[in-house]
């Protein structure tokens, strides 16, 4: 490495926040099965030093020495962390871990810095039990922004009445319980038919940033068919943890210049919209995770160029996200909702200062330019 040059985090942060009772818990530990090395932790269980390193003395040389905990056992792996919301107080530990990639303590007269490059893929609960579109992620999380923004991804899983994901979800658990097989009939029977929440309803926002789902997309490719996929079988754990581990150790795409060019693009899009709405929600944390997310897709298919084809599909994941992130509870785009702070608390603190103010200045009308 160019001694020159400062390091760039090269892992991906995913956090999915939702209702209770959606499987998180499943898909966490799932994970971390079929990663190569992949710690899973429980937060409500979880303590600063057993995330990140605790000092320990030994009793026969009463010598001090470093115990690594699991965000440092986690290196160049990942690391499942549950019940993200339950340990609001050990958030800070994590702040240089995750994007610093390294834990450094001074305790007991030992300093030491120790590598923390893993991928953290946390799962956590609203506040009150349900997910409320009406307020902000940080409202809905009581979690910091600077926390929140080291993640690249921030997926939303709400518990809506759908008919026909109902009962693929039970007939997919009654044939576990009954022992009738590994695939229901539900789940080969529809896969290929396009959602029913309402993404595509509200594809598109005031301003002309495009959330929506194209043809030929990454979504629309991930569906089976229902007429050739009939006999799809998941590929197994083990084989797939050897896949992953082959291309973390073996494959790293450099960036094509049209790759480049569509990455690029999307930002200054977003830069110019985040502008108009008077909000601050993309940085250049949001580029280096749509290049980090580009680098990601092309090491899925073994290739050493990043092609204009995954730089659309880092895109789309993007969007994807932006819109779990960023859409209200009726379904619009609002780009100045990450303030960590809702419209409502907005206006109830602006309603606030005013009322100061007229204290102060004995009067009860204002002009707008004073309340500016």
């Amino acid at each position: 490495m160019d001694q020159n040059k400062v390091p760039v985090r090269g892992d991906i942060h995913v956090i999915i926040v939702g209702d209770p009772g959606l499987g998180k818990s499943q898909l966490l530990q799932a994970a971390a099965a079929v990663s190569p090395r992949g710690i899973y932790v429980c937060g409500n269980a979880t303590t600063k030093a057993g995330l990140t390193v605790a000092v320990v003395k030994d009793p026969m040389t009463n010598d001090y020495a470093f115990e690594a905990g699991a965000m440092v056992l986690a290196d160049s792996g990942l690391c499942c962390i549950d019940e993200f919301d339950k340990m609001s107080s050990e958030h800070q530990a994590l702040l240089e871990a995750m994007e610093q990639q390294c834990v450094s303590i001074a305790k007991a007269g030992l300093v030491a810095s120790l590598s923390s490059r893993t991928s953290v893929l946390a799962a956590a609960n609203p506040v009150g039990g349900h997910y409320n579109r009406a307020k902000t992620v940080n409202e809905n999380l009581k979690m910091s922004a600077a926390l929140l923004s080291r993640f690249d991804l921030i997926f939303i899983l709400l518990d809506k009445p759908d008919e026909l994901l109902d009962k693929r979800v039970s007939e997919h658990i009654m044939s576990l319980h009954t022992g009738s097989g590994q695939h229901s009939q539900a789940s080969k029977k529809r896969r290929g038919d396009p959602p029913s929440d309402s993404r595509a309803s509200a594809s598109q926002n005031a301003e002309g940033v495009d959330l929506g789902a194209r043809s030929g997309s990454l979504i629309s490719k991930l569906k089976l068919d229902r007429r050739r996929d009939n006999d799809f079988v998941p590929l197994p754990g083990q084989l797939l943890r050897k896949y992953i581990a082959y291309a973390r150790s073996f494959v790293f795409p450099r960036m094509s210049k049209p790759a480049a060019d569509i990455i690029q693009k999307f930002y200054l899009k977003l830069r110019d919209h985040n502008v108009s709405a008077d909000g601050t929600p993309i940085t250049a944390r949001q580029l280096e995770s749509l290049v980090r997310l580009a680098e990601a897709r092309a090491r899925l298919d073994l290739r050493v160029e990043i092609t204009t084809q995954d730089a659309m599909d880092a895109v789309e994941i993007m969007k994807e996200s932006l819109y779990d992130k960023y859409v209200d509870e009726h379904g619009v785009v609002d780009f100045g909702r990450s303030g960590g702070m809702s419209q409502q608390k907005e206006a109830k603190r602006f309603l606030n200062a005013l009322n100061k103010q007229s204290e102060l200045e004995q009067k009860d009308i204002f002009s707008v330019s004073s309340g500016r």
